[in-house]
């Protein structure tokens, strides 16, 4: 047992041998085909259901862009599952706890479950990254050509970095893409007035602080564990590398298997809600009536959202003096605000004041949300957009509980609830289909990244311990990152804690492995951003040379 345990540490790592090798049955290719055709089918399916129930026909040039529109956006959820979840799959294999094929349909099945369970939070993270007004005028040509670049942007440099082996994040690279968009629009309009310029920089912050992190908390924490590991749990063949060709004794592999598990459920959870608020915003452009608001909520939820939106009313009425703003010019103030980030004022108190109680007339005279005719979805839709974010800076300012009273911050929290509700939901449909995506996309193309995982980063080979620690860390951050809403990378926790794992074992690094993912991290963002940047550039300029705006 010990001259096969030194043989397999001392195996060269540049070769994944014949676990790889073996074809892929033509009844799987027939199944994963059938299942990416018809998760497509069922999108498509779904939103004629939808726009029919609520009356809005899609001419069918508007239903040929939006298939191509939703192809792109599961495409990069796609190119995410065989980009990210080799990750997950990378310890199974190289400790022989399970064979790669099963390993990689587990893992699919995980992340499937992982993106049905998930709470949307991430989702609106990631959108609330865009330019104000591109939300609020999703449906023009230039918060079209936005989203076509951003999402091509992202898909592009993820296959670049997935076909030359490196573990590089899709979350990065998506808020690179949007970054991109944001900021090559404000150069194009001429400063910050224009168009749909700017970038909402305290979340990109916020956001970025989290992923620059990552591979921080990654290292140190699975370093960490690994070495309180060998402390409480002395079993020498946890720490010794795998016998080659035979599986872990029963308790080791319930372990990794587990840790596997939980690292796909994790960042099914995650990864799988990035391309869900770009998918709303692509239905919201092309078929606003259906997906613009929550139809679903019953018209017994009506009055309290009136009583809501009155009691909110009062409340920055007093706030601003009595200051009587007009409908109109309110919306431009609550605009101005949200670009500025500058909410404390009487005049976006007023401006508040005036949409909360028009909003609140007139879903009362609808009866429900179920109820707004077509014509009116739209403003309807940005009324509540706005005071959701605006009330929210006000909220969350350092100041807050200065500004308001304990129960005047309750009573706005409510409302806010409320206005959540009515405008940022997923569709069961949105969730299933990109479910199917993510999951699918495990398994293909995964073979690149699970070889630099299991054989490039450490010097000898992967032990039980290892793989465990660092599944652990990076399926809990992953866990708790969603609890907050924050999107995070799988690839930079995890990478990095086979990366602390291995120095905990003495094992060394490859630093030539290490210095091309660094290089990956820190290349991501910019490059990211000059591509979609330079892709919202063309797409622009060919709109506006067909006579769009």
């Amino acid at each position: 047992m010990a001259t096969h345990a030194i043989a397999a540490a001392q195996r060269p790592l540049d070769a994944p041998g014949s676990r790889f090798d073996r074809p892929v049955p033509a009844v799987a290719r027939t199944l994963f085909l059938s299942a990416l055709i018809g998760g497509f089918a069922y999108a498509g399916w779904s939103v004629f259901v939808d726009t029919r129930q609520v009356g809005e026909s899609l001419a069918l040039g508007v239903f040929a862009f939006l298939a191509l529109a939703l192809l792109i956006a599961l495409g990069f959820e796609f190119v995410n599952g065989f980009h990210d979840t080799a990750n997950a799959v990378a310890t199974v294999i190289y400790t022989n706890s399970m064979p790669a094929y099963a390993a990689v349909v587990w893992s699919g099945f995980f992340n499937f479950l992982g993106v049905m369970l998930s709470t949307g939070a991430v989702a609106y993270s990631i959108i609330t990254l865009l330019p104000v007004d591109l939300i609020l005028n999703v449906g023009s040509s230039g918060g079209f050509a936005m989203l076509f670049s951003l999402l091509l942007a992202a898909v592009l440099w993820n296959l670049a970095t997935w076909y030359i082996g490196l573990p590089n994040s899709s979350s990065h690279t998506l808020i690179g893409s949007i970054l991109g968009v944001g900021v090559a629009n404000q150069l194009l309009s001429g400063g910050s007035a224009g168009g749909t310029a700017g970038v909402e920089w305290s979340q990109a912050t916020k956001v970025l602080t989290g992923l620059w992190m990552a591979p921080l908390i990654g290292f140190a924490a699975a370093m960490a564990l690994l070495f309180v590991m060998k402390l409480v749990v002395r079993k020498p063949a946890l720490y010794a590398p795998p016998v080659e060709g035979a599986p872990p004794p029963k308790g080791i592999r319930a372990l990794l298997i587990f840790t596997c598990t939980a690292v796909s459920f994790a960042h099914g959870g995650n990864d799988g809600q990035k391309g869900m608020g770009l998918i709303m915003l692509i239905l919201i452009g092309c078929a606003p009536t259906a997906y613009a608001l929550n139809r679903t909520l019953p018209s017994s939820a009506t009055p309290a959202f009136v009583a809501a939106a009155n009691g909110a009313g009062a409340t920055f009425d007093a706030k601003s003096g009595g200051l009587e703003i007009p409908l109109v010019a309110a919306r431009g103030v609550l605009t101005d605000a949200l670009q500025a980030k500058k909410v404390d004022s009487p005049q976006v108190y007023g401006a508040v004041e005036t949409v909360s109680r028009d909003l609140a007339v007139r879903v009362g005279g609808y009866g429900a949300l179920s109820n707004v005719p077509a014509e009116a979805t739209h403003n309807v839709r940005n009324d509540m957009y706005l005071l959701l974010d605006t009330t929210k800076l006000m909220t969350k300012a350092k100041d807050a509980e200065t500004r308001f009273s304990a129960q005047e911050l309750e009573s706005i929290g409510a409302y806010q609830g409320m206005l959540e509700q009515g405008t940022r939901f997923i569709p069961l449909w949105v969730k299933i289909t990109v479910a199917i995506a993510l999951g699918l996309g495990t398994m293909v193309g995964w073979k690149r990244i699970v070889i630099t995982v299991g054989e490039k980063i450490g010097k000898s080979h992967m032990t039980y311990g290892m793989g465990a620690s660092a599944e652990l860390v990076a399926a809990t951050v992953i866990l708790l990152a969603e609890r907050f809403g924050l999107p995070v990378s799988t690839t930079h926790i995890l990478t990095s804690g086979v990366a602390g794992a291995s120095v905990a074992n003495g094992q060394g690094l490859q630093m030539r492995t290490i210095r091309n993912m660094a290089l990956a991290w820190v290349m991501t963002l910019p490059a990211a951003m000059l591509l979609s940047g330079g892709l919202y550039w063309l797409l622009l300029s060919l709109v506006r040379a067909n006579g769009g705006s």
